[in-house]
């Protein structure tokens, strides 16, 4: 079994509030078998895939981290047929960063420091102006008046902006920092805690974490 399947039954266990017992007995399996498939100790058949999927309501492919949509749907719209509606991998994706940046933005929060908000937000809103620009100007005939950064420049500045802007991220959250804030070494940030908190997100954000750490895989 792939070790994605293990987080995920956990984390949509928690989601739905369910004790370790009172899942297994409904999934038809003793307290410590499913706690050994929980922690990845043990491996199980295909059947208790299908019957887990169909007991939380999620298909087989998101249970093993092969599709970031619950319904397993990740298909493109035909490309016969245009149309301006998001696919289903473009949605899952779409609610994925969505919840991630929830999380981003209530852990910065609990600092309660206006420069952290605002320097997490800059940073951000740097990111996506860089994409949006792109995605604008493939298309050469779109007038360029809505930008005032002229084109020859604007990806140099950015970058250099968004590193300033994560330097200073990196110099608010490092204990060995002056400008360390104290209140962010409080945070509760286990796996527990957020499922706990956060049920209805944790596993978009698990899908989150890992889509980008395979990314990082694949450029090392």
């Amino acid at each position: 079994m792939n070790k994605d399947f293990p987080r995920m039954i956990t984390y949509l266990r928690k989601e739905r509030k369910l004790s370790q017992k009172q899942a297994a007995e409904e999934l038809g399996v003793s307290q410590a078998l499913l706690s050994h498939y929980e922690k990845g100790l043990r491996e199980c058949r295909l059947d208790f895939v299908v019957k887990a999927a169909d007991y939380y309501g999620v298909s087989c492919d998101y249970l093993l981290g092969r599709s970031a949509d619950r319904s397993g749907e990740a298909g493109e719209a035909p490309e016969a047929i245009p149309s301006r509606r998001q696919s289903a991998a473009q949605n899952a994706n779409r609610r994925l960063i969505g919840s991630a940046l929830n999380a981003i933005f209530e852990l910065a929060a609990f600092a309660k420091n206006r420069r952290l908000d605002h320097t997490v937000s800059n940073y951000f809103m740097l990111a996506l102006y860089q994409v949006l620009r792109r995605l604008y100007s493939a298309n050469g005939s779109n007038p360029q008046e809505p930008f005032t950064v002229p084109q020859t420049v604007y990806s140099g500045y950015a970058e250099a902006a968004m590193r300033k802007n994560l330097a200073d991220i990196e110099s608010m959250t490092n204990p060995d920092s002056e400008s360390y804030l104290q209140a962010l070494g409080e945070i509760d940030a286990s796996p527990d805690r957020v499922a706990q908190e956060h049920p209805e997100s944790v596993s978009e954000i698990s899908n989150v974490l890992r889509q980008a750490e395979n990314a990082i895989a694949k450029m090392r």
